[in-house]
């Protein structure tokens, strides 16, 4: 390991920030002065093992010092570095991996502000301008586009960051340039963000089995929650074991909900059948795609839910530690979890004995902090770890080495809490819904050109034109995009497609995440693709090259034909083709393989510029 600090100093608040976290350093070689240890001290150093188990705190790390300082400055990285012997240059590679974070000196107060495809479809590019006259220079607030702050349901969106102790933050949505710049100016006097239930047009309605508790339960009363069927699932699996869970899980049919729809049964079949331990249980809650906000509702407005499904995971595949990533731009989010995963270990329901039953497991929270491609399981692993978040090559796959090397089971939000009401209501009544490959009910997400926007949610085999009549399409409607960014559109007359894993796929398009973006004829569809592939451009992690040339040149060539540069679109149409080919057979993640989806889709089944 080669270490070179520099010679720059953290601040006393830097210190603090570093130290609230990490304890007051133990040698002069941490960092602590010289006149509070012994000359001698200066040759000790934390060594191997013990300074390798460390390097996961470096995300937290740079999260404690952001917080308090709005930046991260070399004195503050280098001290950082020295707490954790951490190589400062692969620190700094981490640091500005994440667009959350900045290295150069800015405002303590960050307004971000959606610049994504349903806040521009909803008027952002002048939200934007008309929050940057209003504020103008020397306000002490910058003002940053940002991609999806997942608040699609109440576009445009901006959330508003003010560094501090403690940090502080405010959301506005549907957001105007007042009450955006109020935000900013003083976060503790914006208005209250509305309850979780507001996106969930259907809440308190009969027949939910995800969203029954969301708008009905107080989402910080644990009490409540066990009052309407909360740990019901868990003393269930307690019953059964954890072979037979995993059973009911396998029998019921339940499929990953972040579009990739692995079995969840085999998942976790795969990792408590692995002999090296110990096993982790990681809930994947960075849902950074565009369009997609199902996972945030869900943990805010039925946190508890998703604890409780964590440690039936966990007492399934063998593991006593979960973690939590969740994305940086859900702060409502983390404080709800955060209280209710306190309430859980304070009342014996997470800890060294759940239940009273001798099981032991625990869940950590870690924020992410603005990087799509960690929604991939493998960059998440290492996002954790304390490294770039970059994905791994496969194999080895992740229920034999996943987190920390060891064998990991990792969901998402929604499919982790579909095993709740697989074990209150049983494998063969759960697997009667839907359809026969694609069982048990989905949430989908719906925004733009709607009147209803927010997660409905329906049991598979419903049509795309069932989901918008819910939410109220308007008229005039010109394209669907399903499954976010990394799906395709669709067209008026496409309405009946069936919304299941096979479907979509015998339709020529994806159900993805569960995104549905409709647009009507106000909505420029050249200006929309082309804020696509900014978005796969700015997120591709740059690690393989097919993506990390390919989003670049695709960006470019649609900037040709939308602005008319070149001499006609065909031959640029014919070069994204081709680079959509390379892209999708070459590029080591999904990311690259499904950024040329969207672009495809609408030209192919739009005409988008003909």
């Amino acid at each position: 390991m080669d270490l070179h600090f520099g010679d720059s100093k953290p601040t006393d608040e830097e210190r603090a920030a570093v130290d609230a976290l990490l304890g007051p350093p133990e040698s002069s070689w941490e960092g602590a002065a010289r006149d509070e240890m012994r000359a001698a001290d200066l040759r000790w150093a934390r060594g191997g093992r013990e300074a390798r188990d460390r390097r996961d705190l470096l995300l937290p790390g740079l999260h404690a010092i952001n917080d308090r300082i709005g930046w991260i400055s070399e004195g503050a990285l280098d001290y950082l570095c020295r707490r954790l012997t951490v190589p400062p240059a692969e620190a700094y590679g981490v640091a500005t991996f994440y667009a959350m974070f900045s290295v150069k000196p800015r405002p303590a107060t960050v307004l971000h502000v959606c610049t994504d495809l349903a806040c521009a479809a909803a008027g952002a590019p002048q939200l934007c301008a008309g929050i940057e006259e209003r504020l103008g220079l020397g306000s002490g607030v910058s003002v940053e586009r940002s991609p999806c702050l997942g608040l699609c349901e109440r576009a445009p969106a901006a959330l508003a960051i003010k560094a501090g102790d403690p940090v502080r933050t405010a959301v506005s949505a549907p957001a105007t340039v007042e009450e955006a710049v109020l935000a900013a100016s003083s976060p503790d006097s914006a208005p209250e963000e509305p309850p979780a239930a507001l996106a969930v047009p259907q809440a308190g309605q009969d027949g939910l089995m995800l969203l029954h508790r969301v708008g009905v339960v107080d989402p910080s009363s644990l009490d409540d929650y066990r009052a309407h069927g909360g740990y019901t699932a868990l003393r269930r699996a307690f019953e059964l074991g954890p072979a037979a869970v995993i059973r009911e899980v396998t029998d019921s049919g339940l499929v990953g909900r972040g579009g990739a729809a692995f079995p969840t049964g085999r998942k976790w079949q795969a990792t408590a059948s692995q002999p090296d331990h110990p096993h982790y249980v990681v809930c994947n809650a960075d849902e950074s795609e565009p369009g997609t906000f199902k996972d945030r509702v869900l943990m805010e407005g039925d946190p508890y839910a998703l604890v409780e499904a964590m440690t039936i995971a966990g007492y399934a595949t063998g593991a006593h530690k979960g973690y939590l990533y969740l994305r940086g731009e859900y702060p409502r989010a983390l404080h709800l979890l955060e209280h209710a995963i306190t309430q859980a270990r304070a009342r014996g329901l997470l800890g060294d004995d759940v239940l009273g039953q001798g099981y032991a497991f625990d869940i950590e929270i870690r924020r992410g902090a603005g990087a799509y491609i960690c929604g991939e399981e493998t960059a998440l692993f290492n996002s954790i770890e304390g490294y770039r978040g970059e994905p791994r090559s496969k194999p080895p796959f992740p229920v034999e080495k996943g987190l920390f090397g060891k064998p990991t089971v990792e969901n998402n939000v929604e499919t982790l809490v579909n095993v709740l009401p697989i074990l209150t209501m049983g494998a063969p009544a759960y697997a009667a819904i839907g359809t026969g490959r694609s069982t048990g009910p989905k949430l989908f997400c719906v925004s733009g050109s709607v009147e209803r926007p927010g997660v409905y949610e329906v049991p598979f085999g419903a049509t795309l034109g069932e989901v918008l009549t819910l939410a109220g399409v308007r008229e005039g409607l010109r394209a669907v995009l399903l499954g976010g960014a990394a799906g395709g559109f669709v067209r008026p007359d496409e309405l009946d497609v069936p919304l299941t894993f096979e479907g979509t796929r015998e339709a020529g398009t994806t159900l993805g995440s569960g995104v549905v973006m409709a647009f009507d004829d106000t909505v420029p569809l050249p200006r929309l693709l082309l804020r696509i592939a900014e978005f796969f451009r700015d997120e591709s992690c740059g690690q393989c090259v097919p993506c990390r040339v390919g989003t670049v040149r695709q960006e470019e060539a649609l900037h040709r034909i939308v602005e008319r540069t070149g001499a006609d679109a065909a031959g640029d149409i014919a070069l994204l083709r081709e680079v959509g080919r390379a892209m999708r057979d070459a590029s080591i993640c999904g990311l690259g393989q499904t950024a040329w989806n969207a672009v495809e889709s609408a030209i192919d089944r739009l005409g988008a510029y003909e």
